[in-house]
């Protein structure tokens, strides 16, 4: 243990001088994309469902590059999967919700 402890604090400043630099430019992009939509954000979500409902019905996502179609894909499974995470935090588990008096377990078993 005592090894490891005088190695970091050996290497202790070129691990913070390798890691600063990285750091301030993930919180600097994090206050950005983690943060609240605020009201005036709130008014441009009507124009952009309408824009993507005359983009489907015009076909215009047939003219996407496969980049564009690849990132928008990813965006989407993202949503799914944050959408999966948040019901598995809600209900409490995986399996299923619980239901006050759904299953008399004195009967079956």
């Amino acid at each position: 243990m005592a090894k490891v402890v005088t190695y970091f604090s050996s290497k202790g400043s070129t691990i913070l001088a390798f890691a600063k630099p990285r750091l301030s430019t993930i919180w600097k992009y994090a206050k950005v994309e983690l943060r609240p939509p605020t009201l005036g954000e709130l008014s441009e979500v009507p124009l952009a469902i309408q824009k993507l409902k005359l983009s489907a019905q015009t076909g215009k996502w047939k003219q996407l590059t496969v980049k564009e179609a690849f990132l928008n894909t990813i965006v989407g499974a993202e949503i799914v999967f944050w959408f999966y995470a948040g019901e598995c935090i809600g209900k409490g588990g995986i399996v299923g919700y619980d239901i006050p008096g759904a299953v008399n377990w004195d009967i079956h078993f």
